[in-house]
């Protein structure tokens, strides 16, 4: 059990992570996230593209 009168290594170094800093973090993944939703999009418009294209109208 502890006494509370040992001493603890405290390192000075240490710098405390504001807010601030973790926004562009999320700022990335919803970048990323657009770009996602524009690529599937564009997939899924050229897949429609080609089931029209293959379409046979002359039933």
């Amino acid at each position: 059990m502890s006494t509370g009168k040992e001493q603890l290594d405290v390192e000075e170094d240490f710098i405390p992570v504001e807010a601030d800093d973790a926004e562009p973090v999320v700022e990335v993944a919803k970048t990323n996230l657009s770009k996602r939703r524009t690529i599937d999009n564009l997939l899924e418009e050229r897949r429609l593209q080609k089931q029209l294209a293959d379409y046979d109208f002359d039933l």
